[in-house]
């Protein structure tokens, strides 16, 4: 964790005071910028404050008022110009500036490096102490490092005070600015002009100033070797600030420093260095101070009128303030605090604190102040937004429908959260697959022994390559892209490595793995490991413990609370006082480090990994061979590298028939309720690193864009996350169980059952060489090959699914959520959640069961004929009563799934409509149906919810129709609509002879158009849309194949023609959306815009730069995306209509889980359908309802700020016509969200 964080305060015109803030000056306005630096270590904390004096210069004054500056306490005065101080790049030079006596102490050589990097003037405006500083040539270190020939010096020293003499250069700019400030003092022009050298030279004779300026009239010249973009400085940035960090948690702050001045020497990665690299450098030695010695401070380092400094003092001192030493220079920080405006508080309200530092400081203080009481903590800030003002004021004012509870006692709870832990701190859990165990023949012990015993060699094989490449690492003295892989093997115990490339192994399929994909998957399971050890060691896991403990509180069946988990988890951490703080952020590896890394494990594994040529065969020679070879195939014109087992291997896996399966922790369901999700940084599970908003490879731009939103605004997205996250599961263990049995019964490809690989085609024959094999017996083997891998791929899906599912049979469990970056939410276990397919929804049941009451049975009823995909048109009523029609049925195959009539199987969702059949009979045979308590989800299912939200946009009122949006007699399928309209289109073409209209007669149907009018409303183009129908139509037997690309084009053009008649409003709404992406995009800005819930959305799509990474055993090209770079137009534009619409999409369903959470309701979705109780079905319409309301914005509100561009100006204020507000229809609307799909 970064001990420095610099926050920047600026304050304008009317803004308000700060602590200590100077009056208004000269000019007229007053800005502030505060350098915060926060906890950690022994090192500093607390804030520098650069105050702002009118528009021209940035003054900061620290220490007290004291004579000439020749001791303690003498002034240090910072002058930056406003501009420079408003961009990062000033605050840093501010900042670094204002600690050179404690850089000098805890880490001489940072400021030595410092320095140098002023000589070549990188920074416009900084200040320098001129007495603090040792001659950076007495630096050995920097001899090791630094390149050129390093010339010796002496350095004279002052008689009696041991200081160095200020460098020649610092001497020559000192006296420079000594004469600017004589100009200054006598009202001359500025800097640029004539030079009184005369005058000044006497007046630098009689008197030194006790500071200094540094400025450069004009940007430095490009130092060789820098580019001329920043595309790729924030990805150097972030490995510089991740191999400090990885210096630091190995406790090597020499190599640490050592790194930090080779940074330096180079004027690339100088011109990235921040202040987190300094801070995470001088943190390092911080924590080593007590064993070097604080006399520094005695022996007359200057005063800073900092928070940094008395928390670096009060952890650094030794032992921690308790001699009488020590209290002098406590008993003046603080004074000198107060005399700043400051208080003592804010090093506890401000800073953020690892293990027992927060005690340490507190000890500290109250050795100068025995009295000294913790400010109590801050009130909880309330959410503003408009949509939530009834809700967020019920919770206020605890008038909310207490949380809703969990059948567990908090005993109970709290043995649910030591076995969760548990799992985590293994990393891995193994589990037994749920394949059906082949008869133990002694070929297949045979085989389990011999994988047994080479496993064995293997694992010291992999322990001795790994070994031997790290004392490799360790012997060049300069460090080198290879030899910076070496702290990385070092942040696990050996151990962990070799397990981690055994685990690669034994996961790898026949097939093999692409290259990359293994070496991120390597890299990546290294850092999640490291960030667990990181947070065993910051102690944040006792921490999380404590409050756990009492969290539970909340959800346990014998106690009430009446909090929002949220709330509850703030309450609890500000009261447990001590501690860690739990909202330390990571830095995040870049992707190239992770692929180095993995390709360095990838490579060792590779080589140390061996078999024995005879190990089936005896009458082979007995040679080693390797398990793993590196081949290259082709993808279109790419050639990728990849990793395949040899054919030995396979053959002994297979003949072993294993039983057990590994997983990482973090893909399995929690089995306790989730860590409530209090920031971007905390939440999910309780080690495993979870970010609030998924992205992938180096784009960050939207976790970025959380990190700068006020936390309080993302308080209704956290909350709604909770409430999904808190829903707890079980499983239904009969549907489970004939699953299973099909599943080992060689499957069931018509009910979603993926059979085994013994069913894959056989590959075809032929005599000779394959080069001389005709080109279409090589097509069929080329088809052979792809479906064996996709039945392989499908089979290992379901058998991950199903066996997840079997070892948590007997339990109840959790998914804990986030989001992606438009807001849609996601389960974060990836293999068995509720948003899978048929078969695993079908298997999951609300652990929370409620009587079905009066109602209960009949909504069971609709929901599994809305489940068959019949009755599409028809009532609800109507449905009712063809449920009981068919009551025979629904009865058959309840009691006999597998032999009776099999009803079920020919529905849309079989094994949904299988466990709702159970249902129905286990309620119906109870003996008060309405008293029958039912764990069973009933789902409610959007009218093609895109439409929707475009039909509102628009206020089209025709299209709302066609959508359920508005009331009408009988509920409308539009899927059906699109169906009829093209119909009549291919009629009227059929009559003017139109040929492939004729060739379509009695073929189009709702299925045909379903997925292509279901996309079109995200963005699906004309191509994307023939390829579904083309499909569509390849089910048809009785259709002729020779027409199909013909009917397929000429279908789709008929599907875009008929939704635009339709939605008319839509199609310009869509237009519009687009036109203006793409006009955004030109003017070189990113699309972005903020839900009607305050979440803040970017579209992360830039122009990719493929990067070449040399790995060593091959190259791999890597695209890298930078907000620096352009954004890519293309897909701005097609990507912002779908992605707006799902932003709405997931502010509705956020919004109708907070509403249900307030009633008390069990909630969750899959997107935009729906699931709750059978009894609380009504309930949830009505709030879906009143929750869409607020969703219905104007077109014009979306566009605010600067607009760039008369022509995107023009299309901004050209927002399509809109017909009226259709509220009074949406409120009395009860069918919009009763239409399945």
């Amino acid at each position: 964790m970064s001990l420095l964080r610099l926050r920047a305060v600026l304050r304008g015109p009317g803004g308000l005071r700060g602590p200590g803030e100077l009056e208004r000056g000269a000019a007229g306005h007053r800005g502030t910028v505060e350098a915060r630096e926060g906890p950690g270590g022994h090192g500093v904390t607390g804030g520098d404050t650069a105050r702002v004096w009118g528009r021209g210069w940035t003054r900061a004054s620290l220490g007290s008022e004291c004579g000439d500056g020749a001791g303690p306490g003498c002034p240090t005065i910072v002058s930056i110009p406003w501009d420079t101080a408003r961009s990062w790049k000033g605050l840093f030079a501010a900042f670094c500036c204002a600690l050179p006596p404690i850089i000098s102490l805890y880490f001489p050589p940072v400021l030595k490096a410092r320095a140098k990097q002023l000589q070549g003037s990188n920074i416009p405006e900084v200040m320098v102490n001129k007495v603090d500083l040792e001659p950076l040539d007495n630096d050995k270190d920097q001899k090791s490092v630094a390149p050129g020939p390093i010339e010796k010096q002496t350095v004279p020293r002052a008689q009696g005070d041991g200081l160095a003499r200020p460098s020649s250069w610092a001497d020559k700019l000192q006296k420079e600015m000594h004469i600017r400030q004589l100009k200054m003092e006598q009202g001359l022009p500025g800097a640029a002009q004539a030079n009184p050298k005369v005058k000044a030279d006497a007046a630098w004779s009689q008197s030194k100033p006790t500071m200094m300026e540094v400025k450069e009239a004009a940007e430095p010249k490009r130092p060789q070797g820098v580019p001329k973009d920043r595309s790729n400085q924030k990805v150097l940035q972030q490995t510089i600030q991740s191999n400090l960090e990885c210096f630091v948690f190995l406790q090597q702050p020499e190599e640490a420093e050592r790194y930090l001045l080779l940074c330096h020497s180079s004027p690339v990665k100088r011109k990235v260095l921040d202040v987190g690299a300094y801070n995470t450098v001088m943190r390092s030695w911080a924590r080593k101070v007590p064993s070097r010695g604080c006399s520094g401070w005695e022996r007359g380092w200057f005063l800073r009128r900092s928070l940094q400094l008395v928390f670096s003092c009060t952890t650094c001192s030794d032992p921690w303030g308790r001699s009488n030493l020590s209290r002098v220079p406590l008993l003046r920080y603080l004074q000198q605090l107060n005399s700043d405006g400051f208080h003592v508080d804010e090093l506890f309200q401000k800073c953020l604190f690892e293990k027992d530092e927060k005690e340490m400081v507190l000890w500290a203080i109250r050795t100068v102040q025995p009295n000294y009481q913790l400010p109590p903590p801050p009130s909880p800030q309330i959410c503003k937004s408009s949509l939530l003002q009834d809700f967020y004021a019920r919770v206020s004012h605890r008038t909310m429908v207490p949380y809703p509870k969990l059948d567990f006692s908090m005993k109970e709870l709290q043995e649910c959260f030591q076995q969760q832990l548990e799992m985590e701190l293994k990393n891995t859990i193994t589990i037994e697959s749920v394949e059906a165990a082949k008869p133990l023949t002694p070929q297949a012990v045979k085989a389990r022994e011999l994988l047994g015993t080479l496993r064995s060699q293997w694992h010291d094989a992999i322990l001795q390559a790994l070994q031997n490449s790290k004392r490799s690492m360790a012997k060049p003295r300069r460090l080198s892209k290879h030899s910076m892989l070496y702290p990385y093997l070092c942040l696990l115990p050996d151990e962990e490595y070799v397990d981690i490339m055994l685990q690669v192994l034994n996961d790898l399929s026949p097939q093999g793995e692409s290259l990359a994909v293994l070496a991120r998957e390597l890299g990546s399971k290294v850092y999640d490991r490291y960030i667990i050890q990181r947070k065993l060691r910051s102690c944040q896991l006792e921490k999380v413990q404590e409050v756990y403990k009492n969290y539970v509180q909340l959800l346990a069946k014998d106690s009430q609370v009446g909090y929002l988990p949220r709330e509850y988890w703030e309450k609890l951490v500000a009261e447990a006082g001590f501690g860690p703080s739990l909202h330390l952020k990571n830095c995040s590896w870049p992707c190239a480090l992770l692929m180095h890394l993995g390709m360095h494990m990838l490579e060792l594994l590779v080589k140390a990994v061996k078999v024995p040529r005879n190990i089936l065969n005896r009458r082979l020679q007995s040679k080693p061979i390797p398990v793993l070879y590196h081949v290259y195939s082709f993808y279109s014109s790419w050639q990728v590298g990849r990793i395949k087992p040899h054919p030995i291997f396979s053959r002994l896996v297979s003949e072993a028939a294993e039983t057990t399966l590994t997983f990482n922790s973090s893909a399995m369901p929690m089995l306790c309720p989730p860590l409530p999700w209090t920031s971007p940084h905390f939440g999910a599970f309780v080690l495993n690193d979870t970010k609030l908003m998924r992205f992938m490879d180096d784009i960050i731009h939207h976790q970025l864009l959380l990190e700068q939103c006020p936390l309080v605004n993302l308080h209704p997205v956290l909350d709604a996350l909770n409430q999904l996250g808190n829903c707890a599961w079980k499983i239904n263990q009969p549907v489970l169980d004939i699953i299973i049995s099909i599943f080992n019964d060689k499957g069931d490809e018509k009910l979603d059952i993926p059979p085994p690989l013994s069913e894959a085609p056989k590959p075809p024959t032929a005599p000779g060489h394959f080069s001389t094999w005709s080109e279409s017996l090589k097509h069929e083997l080329f088809l052979c090959k792809k479906k064996t891998a996709e039945m392989h791929s499908l089979r290992m899906d379901a058998l991950y699914k199903l066996s997840i599912a079997n070892y948590v049979r007997d339990k109840v469990f959790w998914f804990p959520h986030n989001m992606d970056f438009r807001g849609r939410t996601y389960p974060c276990p990836p293999y068995f959640n509720h948003l899978g397919n048929d078969v695993t929804r079908a298997i999951l049941l609300f652990a929370e069961g409620r009587p079905l009451g009066p109602r209960g049975l009949d909504w069971l009823k609709i929901h599994l004929i809305n489940l068959t995909g019949l009755k599409k048109k028809n009532t609800l009523q109507e449905r009712l009563d063809y449920a009981n029609e068919i009551m025979e049925d629904i009865l058959d195959s309840a009691d006999n799934p597998l032999t009776g009539r099999k009803w079920w199987m020919n529905t849309d969702e079989p094994w949904q409509a299988l466990a709702c059949c159970m249902e129905i009979a286990k309620a119906s045979r109870s003996p008060d149906p309405a008293a029958y308590i039912s764990h069973f989800p009933v789902h409610q299912d959007g009218s093609c919810n895109g439409l929707q939200h475009y039909a509102a946009l628009g206020r089209d009122l025709s299209g709302a129709v066609s959508v359920n949006l508005v009331p009408c007699g009988l509920p409308q399928d539009v899927y059906s609509a699109v169906a009829q309209q093209v119909e009549e289109f291919r009629k009227k073409d059929a009559e003017r002879g139109v040929k492939i209209a004729q060739v379509l007669q009695g073929l189009i149907s709702r299925k045909v158009v379903k997925q292509t009018v279901m996309t079109v409303v995200y963005g699906v183009t004309r191509y994307g849309g023939r390829l579904q129908i083309e499909k569509r139509l390849k089910e048809i037997d009785e259709f002729p194949e020779e027409y199909l690309w013909e009917a397929s084009h000429y279908l789709v053009k008929q599907v875009f023609n008929g939704i635009k008649e339709m939605f008319s409003a839509t199609r310009d709404i869509q237009s519009w959306l687009t036109e203006s992406a793409k006009l955004i995009a030109q003017s070189g800005r990113t699309v972005e815009w903020v839900t009607p819930l305050g979440l803040p959305i970017i579209q992360p799509y830039y122009r990719s730069r493929p990067t070449v990474l040399n790995c060593g055993m091959q190259n791999l090209s890597v695209k890298s995306y930078n907000s620096n770079q352009k954004p890519d137009t293309v897909k701005q534009k097609n990507a912002f209509p779908p992605n707006f619409i799902h932003s709405l999409d997931s502010t509705h369903m956020m919004l109708t889980a907070l509403h249900c959470l307030r009633k008390g309701l069990t909630f969750v979705s899959v997107h935009d359908c729906y699931w709750t109780h059978a009894l609380t079905v009504d309930v949830m319409n009505q709030v879906k309802v009143s929750s869409w309301l607020p969703c219905e914005q104007d077109l014009a509100d979306l566009c605010s700020g600067p607009v760039p561009g008369l022509r995107l100006m023009e299309q901004l204020s050209n927002v399509p016509k809109t017909g009226r507000s259709m509220g009074q229809e949406l409120q009395s609307s009860g069918m919009f969200w009763r239409q399945g799909e």
